[in-house]
């Protein structure tokens, strides 16, 4: 195996974060820091449990005190299909567990495992069993489901806590150290009892808060009962439903945290739903739960944790130290770095991989995906392709790179080779670098987004061997008379103001003279003509609703017009999409859905109905185009198309990354750069060989 390089030095801590490192007594087990990975998904699941145990092993690596699972199905009569999650079912899915756990305890650190029965958010796609929760209520589906849940009776009540008690016992076998009672961001059936908006019984189980915590207390009881002095059991609880008195309030879940204070051996507090919980840094700061969970350990004597994709480690010793958290609890900025707690410890903040609050990672748990991280480019490779977020194979040769372009690609590809050893020579055609990063980060609601080229600029800072040059906008003659062996191409893309996207694959007519721009024509500071504007979105993420909110920051009137059913329709994998609309609703956007533009005139633009065709003409001053992307790779071409002089300049490969191949997200670009560092001089793959491991599922007999 090629020897690997682990890179960071280790500087003074100031003795005021030492209180972060302080052991947690949880239960019968003792966190060594205050440090806790909470449950979160992953896209991995059931399919890809190797994977899936190394990535949460790095963590623990990492120095996370408490690294947990993601939800774990517990009975097959609740499943959320198409949703990979983890199973424990029966005694056949304890293995892949104990391979988690195991991963987890050879770094030291306590493994948590949070059971779920998903009740009626459970819709059994895959079982096709009849979901059960409450009452008689359609399912609590992201997808809105046809599917009715139905009421539990009290002989489903006794089976489902000994369904749970079977679960905890194989969770104790598979070597969790915590195993959770999980009741919390309206995912589960526990919520819905607690919940007066699903709970609408007249029986012991519902009506009065006593009633309604019920069930959670007698579930706890049973499985503190069963585990003894071997596992520590939390409870994990929504304060608030942000519904106002249609749902859960905090004051009455104080009451209700009040009834059982000291029954679990630890409270992790969240909002419910996970939307609200895990809100983009476009629509939240961090620490926004901190209204909420404050107060929250004055009800117990027991250790409390919460989320609040804390990135600023001042603000989590502040939490500590006002008495407001216990531990720090972290989904988002654990994926973006596993290793924060270490460099905490270390004192090596500028190595730190802050969070930008994009939920990328939460997209693959929406598309089935592994998870990603646009921070992170490692995330969820760790055992697919051997990659490790802090340490990299050393060089193999002393040949140089030349890296044309300082986007996200550009500095990941470069910082990334710089570690490995190379000489890297950085040219960058402007003044800074960033890339694309630069320009979006400017955008609104998008500044936590600069966090990307931040953290690769401090990390080149660290890196003798990288050098950088601005005002270098390169041709191929400069590229050939440099002769540096291996080049990479990452001049980035450019936004299409044709009309060419998803819906139009070929350019739409625009009359001559007509004022049409793109998003790239707007970061650049050109602003529309007139007083309305058109903003034609068939791009479906985030830049088309940013356009659009822009305009009406500037004060246009402004149209929002898209063939999908809803503004930026993919950013429900983002879970932003319903907080996207309302911002534009609230700035005064018209919103049309299920239209085209078809023409773009003087004056005027021609919608038509993406069912019917039918067209009509609306007055639109100028039109913001938000469709496809066209590669910047004339220099590539240009290089390519010279293949035959490279020999005689010094040249072995020239290659594309990054937007200038393909564009996409800023993650897929840093995953790019990631890549072409990982792979420089790895020998080739045999034929047929897979650039990454998978896992078979294995038959069963027949």
């Amino acid at each position: 195996m090629d020897e690997m390089l682990k890179w960071g030095v280790p500087q003074a801590r100031p003795a005021r974060y030492d209180v972060l490192f302080e052991p947690v007594k949880i239960g019968p087990k003792v966190a060594r820091n205050r440090f806790y990975q909470v449950p979160h998904c992953n896209g991995m699941g059931y399919r890809d449990p190797t994977a899936l145990a190394h990535m949460r092993g790095v963590k623990a690596e990492g120095g996370w005190a408490v690294v947990c699972t993601e939800q774990v199905e517990l009975h097959h009569t609740s499943e959320i299909t198409p949703f990979i999650e983890l199973r424990l079912w029966d005694d056949r899915d304890i293995p892949a567990l104990a391979r988690m756990a195991d991963k987890i305890h050879e770094h030291g650190a306590l493994a948590g495992i949070e059971l779920a029965y998903n009740g009626m958010n459970g819709p059994n796609l895959y079982s096709r069993e009849v979901p059960m929760g409450p009452g008689h209520l359609p399912v609590a589906t992201f997808t809105y489901d046809p599917v009715q849940a139905r009421a539990m009776d009290k002989e489903d009540i006794r089976n489902l806590r000994k369904w749970h008690l079977q679960a905890v016992l194989r969770a104790r076998q598979a070597g969790f150290d915590l195993i959770y009672v999980y009741a919390a961001h309206a995912l589960g059936f526990l919520h819905h009892f607690l919940s007066r908006r699903y709970n609408h019984r007249t029986d012991e189980y519902g009506g009065s808060i006593e009633n309604r915590v019920r069930l959670l207390r007698e579930i706890t009881e049973e499985t503190k009962a069963a585990v003894g002095d071997t596992c520590a059991v939390p409870i994990r609880i929504s304060v608030d439903e942000l519904l106002g008195e249609g749902g859960l309030e905090k004051a009455e879940v104080e009451d209700m945290i009040g009834l059982i204070g000291d029954l679990p051996d630890l409270w992790d507090v969240t909002l419910a739903g996970w939307e609200n919980d895990s809100r983009t840094s476009r629509f939240a700061e961090e620490g926004v739960q901190e209204p909420f969970i404050s107060g929250i350990k004055r009800l117990t004597t027991k250790p409390v944790v919460g989320v609040g994709r804390y990135t600023s480690v001042d603000r989590m010793v502040s939490l500590v130290n006002k008495g407001i958290l216990d531990m720090i609890g972290a989904a988002r900025p654990s994926i973006a770095d596993p290793f924060l707690p270490e460099k905490v410890f270390e004192g090596r903040f500028d190595d730190i991989r802050e969070c930008i609050g994009c939920n990328i990672c939460v997209s693959g748990d929406f598309t089935m995906s592994p998870i990603r991280c646009t921070q992170n480019p490692t995330m969820a490779e760790e055992w697919r392709k051997g990659w490790h977020p802090e340490k990299i194979r050393r060089a193999k040769t002393e040949k140089p790179v030349l890296i044309v372009g300082s986007g996200p690609a550009g500095l990941e590809a470069a910082q990334a080779l710089g570690k490995r050893g190379y000489p890297v020579t950085l040219a960058e055609a402007g003044t800074e670098l960033g890339g694309r990063v630069l320009k979006e980060a400017r955008l609104p609601g998008l500044a936590a987004w600069i966090r990307v080229a931040d953290y690769r600029k401090l990390q080149l800072n660290q890196l003798a061997n990288v050098e950088t040059y601005f005002d270098s906008r390169l041709t191929a003659d400069d590229v050939l008379a440099f002769g540096i062996p291996r080049v990479a191409i990452a001049t980035g893309s450019t936004w299409r103001a044709d009309g060419v996207g998803h819906f139009h694959t070929v350019p739409m007519p625009i009359a001559e003279g007509a004022d049409v721009l793109s998003p790239s024509d707007v970061m650049d500071g050109r602003l529309p003509k007139g007083k309305t504007v058109l903003v034609w979105d068939d791009d479906h993420y985030y830049m088309g609703g940013v356009m659009a909110e822009l305009m009406a920051e500037k004060g246009y009137e402004t149209i929002y017009a898209t063939p999908a059913s809803e503004a930026s329709t993919w950013t429900r994998n983002t879970m932003e999409q319903h907080f996207i609309q309302k911002r534009l609703l609230e700035k005064g956007v018209k919103v049309r859905t299920f239209v085209s533009v078809d023409a773009i005139g003087h004056g005027e633009a021609t919608l038509g109905c993406t069912f019917t065709g039918r067209q009509e003409k609306i007055a639109a001053d100028s039109v913001v185009l938000v469709t496809g992307r066209l590669p910047n790779e004339s220099l590539c071409l240009d290089l390519k198309a010279r293949q035959a002089e490279w020999a005689d300049a010094g040249i072995e490969s020239v290659v594309a990354i990054g937007d200038a191949l393909a564009p996409a997200t800023i993650a897929h670009a840093t995953y790019a750069g990631r890549r072409y560092a990982e792979e420089l001089d790895q020998p080739p793959l045999a034929e047929g060989e897979l650039p990454f491991k998978r896992e078979i599922t294995g038959l069963a007999p027949l």
